[in-house]
């Protein structure tokens, strides 16, 4: 940067000593004032004051003085002396870029340098206002116009660089009049100056209402962030027009119509012309038998179904010449009206019923629904019902009748029986008024139970099984017979006993083809609970039987079981007996009792199996249990024996049951530590005091809150030189008190009590070894155990040994040599005494 000041243009450079700060900019200066001659560039703010120095062009010899030309407009001037100012203010708006030549002349005018081209910048400063282009503005918008989509602009201008901050303009809305409800109805794009309606403004404009609105729009520059920028403000008049893009009526087409295609169904338009109009299908049809062309004219192209499709709503969408939408797209309903053209359908091949036999006249036997596929509930889908044909025509024709509307079928004249006829089949005329169709009824007659069991015979005598039949034994087979129509629920027979079984202990089970019936057991017998049953068994039908129909003693039978006893094994009654008692109960004190009956009253005697211990006797008579010799729970905290009931007398069967007793623990073991500690050592010297953790335990049961041992020296002359803390309830800590320990085994006697109720005591020895250590290891030489020879005798025996081994080796491989040459002379000379063979 550089600056200057002049009183006038002929004054020298020592006028210019008071400088002001300029912003200039020059290519290679390095921020100097003064330099050679070479092309530059300087920036300068307008509207500074005149005679400001610029530059200092030096000259070198043989130039004297120095030139300028160019686009200098009477505003730059250079001294003789290379000082180059301008004596003018700058206007950015006159000139922006000044493109100056600087010449350096000899003492005769010549040029010996340049001319060199410097350029003058001129750097924009806030000094013009922003104007909008008319001083009113007036526009139009259409109710219910699209949101955010201007409708008409309002323009600015500023004289100012546009590309600094100075000429960035942003525009908003003062005012708005009326202003309903304190809601704004319109915006305006801050940037380009187009205004839109607002959502509110969208849906709430009425030219009913309020026909114009008047706004006051303002441009400020600076970008509206500056507390000393410009601005401006315009009147804007709106009117609103009524808006013509509305949803037509729904239209009503009636299908299958004969005349050409297409055919002009309604139209849309569009507030302004220009517009493009096209149809969304959004239900995504197959088949779409709809256009539009650009007056807005929707046709049908095509014939419409109403039963492949009773109603089409799609929608149409104006854009302009961008294929931007112009508003929300209208709906555009299409009903399709019918008419009669298809005939009545019947709903299967042939309509099954049934009815049962002696029902009265003018009972619904069931209701025959066609179908036609015509509008519901006008005329053309009203169908009518008539019989035309019975098959077969017995006991007589017209048996039955149809309501002529509904297609209810009824019994017109009499009841029916199956042994007339099982089926009958009727023809049905169903018809609307153009068409008519035939439909097929078959009318089943089915039975009705009106016949009730009857057993085979009504006594099967007497039974007689032992007590111990095993349950699901067949112990009877039972026959009733029906009448009523076979495989149906009214001659399909349920047995139920009804007397003699009121423990249920037996049931019988029915075969569905042959209605006959097995009487099994179901529970076991009991002799001595019932030795004789007096059974009634009663037959009867899943269906209720007719009005007027009651079962008989025909349907029952009765039989006779009597039960045999059979000598059954002691009861007892659990399988598992189970107690508790602490491990330190005396001997002699009762732990337990088992309790067994027999069957038969006889007396029981009981005895133990499985007492592997020792530790409990049992009263053969009373079965109470008692402790026969001391209780460790520590060896065996569920002790499980097994019980002998016997009969006493008869057969003396017997049966076991389980006698499990659990032990709780008292505090009968002393601590003890946790394993061997064979490994613990100081590295000797003891160069600093040490320690080392050792861990207790005991065989009693822990309490909930875990073990808590305490620890301490067994002897009171150590304590000098070992100290035994606590670190938590089993685990200690053994420290040194001193360094001076020789090189040897301490074994340290350690004193731990459990603190129990009544506390257990012992001491134990701990062996802590101070030795050499190498590599943090304890190293003792291995010295020479007795009978293990010296390491030079070792060596002697080795060789010796191995002196041994080969001279064997070397005599029993000369005699194999020679026994191998001994053979195969013995082989040759056999082979010269042996005949040839042919």
């Amino acid at each position: 940067m550089a600056a200057g000041a002049a009183n006038s243009e002929g004054e020298g450079s020592s006028k210019f000593q008071n400088l002001c700060v300029l912003f200039i900019t020059g290519y290679g200066q390095e921020g100097k004032f003064s330099g050679p001659l070479k092309p530059m560039t300087f920036s300068i703010f307008e509207g500074q004051e005149p005679s400001q120095l610029i530059f200092q062009f030096k000259a070198n010899p043989p130039a004297v003085t120095f030139k300028l030309t160019g686009e200098t407009d009477g505003i730059f001037q250079i001294q003789p002396d290379g000082l180059l100012y301008h004596n003018k203010t700058l206007d950015r708006e006159t000139r922006a870029v000044h493109r100056l030549q600087v010449s350096a002349l000899d003492a005769q005018g010549n040029t010996v340098e340049g001319p060199v081209p410097v350029t003058i910048e001129v750097k924009d400063i806030n000094d013009n206002r922003p104007v909008f282009l008319q001083r009113h503005y007036e526009g139009s918008v259409r109710q219910s116009s699209r949101p955010g989509r201007p409708f008409m602009y309002v323009n600015a201008t500023d004289l100012d660089d546009p590309a600094t901050l100075n000429g960035q303009l942003i525009y908003q809305i003062l005012m708005q009049l009326p202003k309903v409800n304190d809601v704004m109805y319109f915006q305006i794009n801050n940037q380009t100056g187009g205004i839109s309606l607002t959502p509110q403004g969208s849906q709430e404009l009425d030219p009913l209402k309020n026909p114009s609105y008047k706004l006051v729009v303002s441009v400020e520059d600076m970008g509206g962030l500056n507390e000393h920028s410009f601005s401006d403000s315009v009147p804007v008049a709106i009117t609103v027009k009524e808006n013509i893009w509305k949803a037509p009526e729904p239209v009503e087409i009636e299908e299958n119509m004969t005349q050409p295609y297409p055919i002009k169904i309604t139209q849309v338009q569009w507030n302004d012309p220009g517009a493009l109009y096209s149809l969304v299908d959004k239900e995504n049809t197959p088949r779409f038998p709809f256009s539009i062309n650009q007056e807005g004219d929707i046709y049908v192209t095509q014939p419409l179904d109403r039963e492949e499709k009773d109603e089409y709503v799609f929608y149409a969408v104006a854009r302009d010449e961008q294929g931007k939408p112009l508003s929300i797209p209208l709906k555009i309903q299409v009903k399709v009206k019918d008419i009669n053209d298809n005939p009545p359908t019947c709903p299967s091949p042939v309509t099954v019923l049934e009815v049962q036999e002696n029902e009265q006249i003018g009972s619904s036997i069931g209701t025959l629904i066609a179908h036609d596929m015509d509008e519901e509930n006008t005329v053309n889908s009203v169908l009518e019902y008539r019989i035309v044909d019975q098959t077969p025509k017995v006991p007589r024709d017209g048996l039955f009748l149809v309501q002529t509307y509904h297609g209810t079928l009824q019994l017109a004249v009499q009841s029916l029986h199956k042994r007339d006829t099982p089926q009958y089949n009727l023809t049905v005329e169903v018809s609307n008024e153009d068409f008519k169709t035939l439909c097929f009824v078959q009318i089943n007659v089915i039975d009705i139970n009106d016949q009730i069991p009857i057993f085979e015979k009504s006594d099967y005598g007497n039974l007689t099984f032992p007590e111990d039949t095993a349950v699901g034994s067949v112990i009877l087979t039972i026959q009733a017979t029906d009448a009523d129509e076979p495989h149906t629920g009214s001659s399909k027979i349920l047995y139920r006993i009804t007397q003699g079984d009121s423990e249920g202990r037996l049931e019988i089970e029915t075969d569905p083809q042959t209605n006959t019936g097995y009487v099994k057991l179901k529970k076991p017998l009991d002799f001595e609970t019932v030795a004789i049953h007096n059974i009634v068994v009663q037959a009867e039908n899943p269906e209720p039987l007719v009005p007027g129909v009651q079962y008989n003693a025909s349907s029952s039978a009765t039989f006779r079981l009597t039960v045999t006893d059979v000598n059954e094994v002691p009861q007892f009654f659990q399988q598992i007996f189970e107690a508790t008692v602490s491990e330190a109960v005396a001997k002699g004190t009762k732990v337990g009792n088992v309790t067994a009956t027999d069957p038969e009253g006889l007396d029981v005697s009981y005895s133990l199996r499985g007492d592997k211990r020792g530790w409990l006797r049992i009263d053969p008579v009373t079965g109470e249990i008692f402790s026969a010799a001391p209780l460790d729970r520590e060896a065996e905290s569920l002790y499980r024996v097994q019980v002998v009931a016997k009969e006493v007398g008869g057969s003396y069967l017997s049966s076991t049951a389980q006698f499990h007793l659990t032990l709780t623990d008292v505090n009968d073991n002393s601590p003890r530590l946790v394993k061997e500690y064979t490994g613990l050592f100081f590295c000797y010297p003891l160069k600093a005091l040490g320690s080392l953790i050792f861990e207790a335990t005991d065989d009693d049961q822990p309490t909930f809150r875990g073990r808590h041992f305490t620890f301490s020296l067994g002897s009171e002359s150590l304590q000098k030189d070992w100290e035994v803390s606590k670190i938590n309830g089993t685990h200690a800590r053994l420290s040194t008190k001193h360094t001076d320990f020789e090189e040897r085994v301490y074994n340290i006697p350690i004193r731990i009590s459990d603190g129990g109720r009544q506390p257990m005591e012992g001491t134990v020895s701990l062996p802590v070894t101070f030795c050499k250590c190498v590599e943090n290891r304890c190293f003792r030489p291995a010295a020479r155990m007795p009978g293990i020879p010296p390491v030079g005798m070792a060596v002697g025996i080795l060789l010796a040994t191995l002196l041994v081994i080969g001279i064997i080796l070397a005599v029993v491989f000369f005699r194999m040599k020679r026994d191998k040459n001994q053979h195969n002379a013995e082989s040759a000379q056999a082979s010269e005494v042996k005949p040839l063979r042919n």
